[in-house]
Protein backbone atom coordinates (compact mmCIF):
# COMPACT_ATOMS: atom_id res chain seq x y z
CA UNK A 1 0.00 0.00 0.00
CA UNK A 2 1.17 3.46 -0.72
CA UNK A 3 1.23 5.57 2.10
CA UNK A 4 0.63 8.90 0.07
CA UNK A 5 1.21 12.31 2.20
CA UNK A 6 0.46 15.51 0.31
CA UNK A 7 2.82 18.26 -0.06
CA UNK A 8 0.81 20.94 -1.18
CA UNK A 9 1.63 24.62 -2.19
CA UNK A 10 -0.89 26.92 -1.50
CA UNK A 11 -0.82 30.48 -3.16
CA UNK A 12 -3.37 32.21 -1.56
CA UNK A 13 -5.16 34.90 -3.56
CA UNK A 14 -6.66 37.96 -0.28
CA UNK A 15 -9.07 38.87 -2.55
CA UNK A 16 -10.79 35.30 -3.14
CA UNK A 17 -11.28 34.34 0.47
CA UNK A 18 -13.18 35.31 3.78
CA UNK A 19 -11.22 35.68 6.95
CA UNK A 20 -13.63 33.05 8.16
CA UNK A 21 -12.61 30.65 5.12
CA UNK A 22 -8.95 30.98 6.06
CA UNK A 23 -9.63 29.65 9.44
CA UNK A 24 -11.22 26.46 8.53
CA UNK A 25 -8.45 25.70 5.80
CA UNK A 26 -6.20 26.47 8.77
CA UNK A 27 -7.96 24.21 10.93
CA UNK A 28 -8.41 21.37 8.09
CA UNK A 29 -4.87 21.46 7.51
CA UNK A 30 -3.87 21.40 11.02
CA UNK A 31 -5.82 18.41 11.82
CA UNK A 32 -4.41 16.61 9.03
CA UNK A 33 -0.97 17.28 10.14
CA UNK A 34 -1.62 15.75 13.56
CA UNK A 35 -3.51 12.48 11.65
CA UNK A 36 -0.17 12.58 9.79
CA UNK A 37 2.16 12.54 12.71
CA UNK A 38 0.04 9.67 14.40
CA UNK A 39 0.06 7.59 10.97
CA UNK A 40 3.47 7.55 11.35
CA UNK A 41 3.67 6.57 15.09
CA UNK A 42 1.67 3.76 13.67
CA UNK A 43 -1.37 5.01 16.01
CA UNK A 44 -4.04 4.22 13.20
CA UNK A 45 -7.27 4.48 15.05
CA UNK A 46 -6.34 8.05 16.51
CA UNK A 47 -5.08 9.07 12.69
CA UNK A 48 -8.42 8.22 11.64
CA UNK A 49 -10.10 9.90 14.23
CA UNK A 50 -7.88 13.02 12.79
CA UNK A 51 -8.44 12.85 9.37
CA UNK A 52 -12.46 12.70 10.01
CA UNK A 53 -12.16 15.70 12.24
CA UNK A 54 -10.15 17.75 9.14
CA UNK A 55 -12.97 16.03 6.59
CA UNK A 56 -15.75 17.63 8.71
CA UNK A 57 -14.65 21.14 8.30
CA UNK A 58 -13.53 20.19 4.69
CA UNK A 59 -15.36 17.10 3.27
CA UNK A 60 -13.53 18.04 0.13
CA UNK A 61 -9.74 17.71 1.11
CA UNK A 62 -8.50 14.82 -1.12
CA UNK A 63 -5.40 14.54 1.42
CA UNK A 64 -7.78 13.93 4.64
CA UNK A 65 -9.79 11.16 2.19
CA UNK A 66 -7.06 9.56 0.98
CA UNK A 67 -5.19 9.27 4.16
CA UNK A 68 -8.40 8.48 5.97
CA UNK A 69 -8.60 5.54 3.49
CA UNK A 70 -4.99 4.54 4.43
CA UNK A 71 -5.53 4.32 8.03
CA UNK A 72 -8.40 2.10 7.25
CA UNK A 73 -6.42 0.45 5.35
CA UNK A 74 -3.50 -0.43 8.14
CA UNK A 75 -6.72 -1.30 10.67
CA UNK A 76 -7.15 -4.09 8.16
CA UNK A 77 -10.46 -2.71 7.67
CA UNK A 78 -10.33 -3.33 3.63
CA UNK A 79 -14.12 -2.80 2.76
CA UNK A 80 -13.65 0.57 4.52
CA UNK A 81 -10.76 1.46 3.02
CA UNK A 82 -11.93 0.56 -0.25
CA UNK A 83 -14.69 2.91 -0.51
CA UNK A 84 -12.92 5.69 1.25
CA UNK A 85 -10.34 5.52 -1.57
CA UNK A 86 -13.25 5.70 -4.81
CA UNK A 87 -14.40 8.47 -2.86
CA UNK A 88 -10.87 10.45 -3.12
CA UNK A 89 -10.67 9.15 -7.07
CA UNK A 90 -14.52 10.98 -7.50
CA UNK A 91 -12.87 14.79 -5.68
CA UNK A 92 -9.73 13.97 -6.56
CA UNK A 93 -8.69 16.07 -9.98
CA UNK A 94 -4.74 15.00 -10.60
CA UNK A 95 -4.24 11.76 -12.02
CA UNK A 96 -2.05 10.78 -9.86
CA UNK A 97 -4.15 10.27 -6.92
CA UNK A 98 -6.23 8.74 -9.19
CA UNK A 99 -3.63 5.76 -10.18
CA UNK A 100 -2.59 5.67 -6.68
CA UNK A 101 -5.94 5.51 -5.04
CA UNK A 102 -7.10 2.73 -7.88
CA UNK A 103 -3.66 0.89 -6.86
CA UNK A 104 -4.82 0.44 -3.23
CA UNK A 105 -8.14 -0.58 -4.18
CA UNK A 106 -6.88 -3.32 -6.19
CA UNK A 107 -3.99 -4.02 -2.77
CA UNK A 108 -8.07 -4.53 -0.77
CA UNK A 109 -8.93 -7.07 -3.13
CA UNK A 110 -6.32 -8.75 -3.11
CA UNK A 111 -5.63 -9.00 0.95
CA UNK A 112 -9.51 -10.44 -0.05
CA UNK A 113 -8.08 -13.13 -2.66
CA UNK A 114 -10.42 -11.36 -5.56
CA UNK A 115 -8.56 -11.55 -8.07
CA UNK A 116 -10.82 -10.33 -11.07
CA UNK A 117 -11.92 -7.01 -9.09
CA UNK A 118 -7.50 -6.71 -8.24
CA UNK A 119 -6.97 -6.86 -11.98
CA UNK A 120 -9.82 -4.15 -13.28
CA UNK A 121 -8.59 -1.92 -10.45
CA UNK A 122 -4.69 -2.27 -11.40
CA UNK A 123 -5.76 -1.74 -14.77
CA UNK A 124 -7.47 1.59 -13.84
CA UNK A 125 -4.69 2.45 -12.00
CA UNK A 126 -2.26 1.58 -15.24
CA UNK A 127 -5.06 4.04 -17.60
CA UNK A 128 -4.47 7.08 -15.19
CA UNK A 129 -0.10 6.17 -14.56
CA UNK A 130 0.87 3.73 -17.57
CA UNK A 131 4.34 4.47 -16.24
CA UNK A 132 3.90 2.78 -12.84
CA UNK A 133 6.14 -0.86 -12.93
CA UNK A 134 4.62 -1.52 -9.46
CA UNK A 135 1.05 -2.11 -10.70
CA UNK A 136 2.13 -3.78 -13.67
CA UNK A 137 3.86 -6.22 -11.78
CA UNK A 138 0.80 -6.57 -9.29
CA UNK A 139 -1.52 -6.89 -12.04
CA UNK A 140 0.37 -9.64 -13.77
CA UNK A 141 0.87 -11.47 -10.13
CA UNK A 142 -3.42 -10.78 -10.16
CA UNK A 143 -3.83 -12.29 -13.65
CA UNK A 144 -1.67 -15.36 -12.37
CA UNK A 145 -3.55 -16.30 -9.72
CA UNK A 146 -6.81 -15.94 -11.22
CA UNK A 147 -5.80 -18.45 -13.92
CA UNK A 148 -4.67 -20.76 -11.14
CA UNK A 149 -7.83 -20.33 -8.85
CA UNK A 150 -9.96 -21.39 -12.50
CA UNK A 151 -7.86 -24.34 -13.06
CA UNK A 152 -8.38 -25.23 -9.35
CA UNK A 153 -12.02 -25.06 -9.82
CA UNK A 154 -12.17 -26.68 -13.09
CA UNK A 155 -10.44 -30.00 -11.72
CA UNK A 156 -11.97 -29.82 -8.95
CA UNK A 157 -16.00 -29.62 -10.94
CA UNK A 158 -14.67 -32.60 -12.69
CA UNK A 159 -13.85 -34.26 -9.39
CA UNK A 160 -16.98 -33.61 -8.21
CA UNK A 161 -18.72 -34.84 -11.27
CA UNK A 162 -16.89 -38.00 -11.13
CA UNK A 163 -17.18 -38.69 -7.63
CA UNK A 164 -20.91 -37.88 -8.19
CA UNK A 165 -21.19 -40.61 -11.02
CA UNK A 166 -19.34 -43.28 -9.07
CA UNK A 167 -21.96 -42.58 -6.14
CA UNK A 168 -25.18 -43.30 -8.66
CA UNK A 169 -23.34 -45.85 -10.51
CA UNK A 170 -23.00 -47.45 -6.81
CA UNK A 171 -26.16 -46.95 -6.04
CA UNK A 172 -27.47 -48.31 -8.80
CA UNK A 173 -25.48 -51.77 -8.23
CA UNK A 174 -26.58 -51.62 -4.77
CA UNK A 175 -30.20 -51.34 -6.40
CA UNK A 176 -29.61 -54.31 -8.49
CA UNK A 177 -28.19 -56.36 -5.49
CA UNK A 178 -30.83 -56.07 -3.29
CA UNK A 179 -33.32 -57.10 -6.12
CA UNK A 180 -31.56 -59.84 -6.89
CA UNK A 181 -31.49 -60.99 -2.83
CA UNK A 182 -35.15 -59.92 -3.00
CA UNK A 183 -36.21 -62.51 -5.88
CA UNK A 184 -33.82 -65.38 -4.06
CA UNK A 185 -35.87 -65.27 -1.20
CA UNK A 186 -39.00 -65.30 -3.07
CA UNK A 187 -37.64 -68.38 -4.95
CA UNK A 188 -36.48 -69.68 -2.00
CA UNK A 189 -39.70 -69.34 0.11
CA UNK A 190 -42.06 -70.80 -3.02
CA UNK A 191 -39.74 -73.28 -2.81
CA UNK A 192 -40.23 -73.92 0.54
CA UNK A 193 -43.97 -73.82 0.40
CA UNK A 194 -44.21 -76.38 -2.14
CA UNK A 195 -42.15 -78.79 -0.21
CA UNK A 196 -43.91 -78.55 2.86
CA UNK A 197 -47.50 -79.34 0.46
CA UNK A 198 -45.53 -82.48 -0.56
CA UNK A 199 -44.68 -83.77 2.80
CA UNK A 200 -48.47 -83.22 4.24
CA UNK A 201 -50.43 -86.22 4.21
CA UNK A 202 -52.57 -86.74 1.57
CA UNK A 203 -56.13 -88.60 1.25
CA UNK A 204 -56.09 -91.87 0.85
CA UNK A 205 -59.13 -94.44 -0.84
CA UNK A 206 -60.14 -96.45 1.57
CA UNK A 207 -60.33 -100.46 0.74
CA UNK A 208 -63.02 -102.33 2.11
CA UNK A 209 -63.20 -106.03 3.00
CA UNK A 210 -65.67 -108.23 1.04
CA UNK A 211 -67.74 -108.05 4.11
CA UNK A 212 -68.05 -104.81 3.90
CA UNK A 213 -68.82 -104.57 0.20
CA UNK A 214 -71.34 -107.35 0.70
CA UNK A 215 -73.40 -105.55 3.60
CA UNK A 216 -72.81 -102.34 1.64
CA UNK A 217 -74.07 -103.68 -1.69
CA UNK A 218 -77.05 -104.92 0.33
CA UNK A 219 -77.88 -101.87 2.31
CA UNK A 220 -77.97 -99.79 -1.10
CA UNK A 221 -80.31 -102.53 -2.46
CA UNK A 222 -83.04 -102.17 0.47
CA UNK A 223 -82.44 -97.84 0.03
CA UNK A 224 -83.49 -98.28 -3.37
CA UNK A 225 -86.12 -100.86 -3.28
CA UNK A 226 -87.58 -98.87 -0.53
CA UNK A 227 -87.61 -96.01 -2.49
CA UNK A 228 -89.12 -97.91 -5.33
CA UNK A 229 -92.19 -98.12 -3.02
CA UNK A 230 -92.67 -94.76 -2.04
CA UNK A 231 -92.34 -93.82 -5.43
CA UNK A 232 -95.74 -96.17 -6.41
CA UNK A 233 -97.90 -95.21 -3.25
CA UNK A 234 -96.85 -91.51 -4.32
CA UNK A 235 -98.51 -92.33 -7.55
CA UNK A 236 -101.25 -94.94 -6.41
CA UNK A 237 -102.22 -92.33 -3.96
CA UNK A 238 -102.64 -89.23 -6.86
CA UNK A 239 -106.19 -87.86 -7.34
CA UNK A 240 -107.22 -88.27 -10.59
CA UNK A 241 -110.34 -87.75 -12.67
CA UNK A 242 -113.75 -89.12 -11.52
CA UNK A 243 -116.22 -89.29 -14.45
CA UNK A 244 -119.93 -88.27 -13.32
CA UNK A 245 -122.94 -90.78 -13.98
CA UNK A 246 -125.37 -88.99 -15.20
Amino acid sequence: MRKYIFHITITVIATLFAQAGAFAQEGTSKLIRQGNAQYKKQQYADAEASYKKALERNNKSVEGSYNLANSYYEQKRFDAARQQYANTIKTATGKDVKADASYNIGNTFMEDKKWEESIKSYKASLKANPADEQARYNLAYAQAMLKKQQQQGGGKDDKENKDKQKDQKDKKDQEKKDQQKQDQKQNQDEKEQDKEQQQQPQPKPSKLSPEEAKRLLQNLAQQEKKLQEDKMKKVKGTPGSVEKDW
